[in-house]
């Protein structure tokens, strides 16, 4: 039985990881404004629970992605 290895490559170039982290982190900058826009903006009777974990969920979702892909972009491999 001959086993033989390749290497792992990433499913995306290296060479992307600067322009992927700039255009996430700019993206989840987007929606967090947008939530803080939204409960300074809004009263406390007017709020709905559905809008604000939307809004949320988003942002931490392209915050913490553009994150590691800035940590990858600074050769932080995580």
């Amino acid at each position: 039985m001959d086993l033989e290895y390749t290497p792992h490559t990433s499913p995306i170039n290296p060479g992307l990881y600067s322009q992927l982290s700039l255009v996430l982190m700019g993206i989840g900058i987007f929606f967090m404004a947008w939530f803080f826009v939204y409960e300074v903006t809004s009263t406390k009777f007017s709020r709905q629970i559905s809008i604000e974990g939307m809004l949320s969920l988003t942002a931490a979702a392209f915050l913490g992605f553009g994150t590691l892909f800035t940590m990858l972009w600074a050769g932080i491999y995580v």
